[in-house]
């Protein structure tokens, strides 16, 4: 399996719906804010797998000391193959130095963001509004 990771892909909308949908994150119910938004971050790792997009990452950061991961999505088809976590590797190698990363994890995902180094911030709780049911 030949997995492109990269960090400067073009996306397109159709792609990107699908992959949310496949994942049933509520974000793919709002592709005239997603695809901007996704444009728009501080960086935007994509993987592919003979051209077709199978997982992205997007990043948030001031751009010196703290970098917040909101979305990071592999298609159920590839999950468990080491996408996601070569996704993530290459998103924490642009911000290695950064004096915190954050994201928020829930179910089977944290033992997975556990696997590459985040913790539970102490006592710190996850806090929201948000008009979704899901991611």
């Amino acid at each position: 399996m030949n997995i492109e990771i990269s960090t400067c892909d073009h996306l397109e909308l159709d792609e990107v719906i699908a992959l949310y949908q496949a994942n049933h994150w509520s974000s793919a119910e709002k592709p005239e804010q997603l695809l901007p938004a996704l444009q728009n971050s501080h960086s935007l790792v994509t993987a592919r797998l003979d051209g077709v997009l199978v997982g992205l990452a997007n990043a948030i950061s001031d751009g010196y000391l703290v970098v917040y991961y909101p979305h990071m999505l592999v298609h159920p088809d590839y999950q468990r193959m080491g996408i996601g976590r070569q996704i993530m590797q290459a998103m924490q190698a642009c911000y290695k130095d950064f004096h915190q990363q954050m994201l928020t994890a829930d179910g089977d995902a944290v033992k997975f963001y556990q696997s590459l180094g985040f913790e539970k911030a102490g006592k710190t709780e996850s806090m929201w509004v948000y008009a979704g049911m899901e991611h």
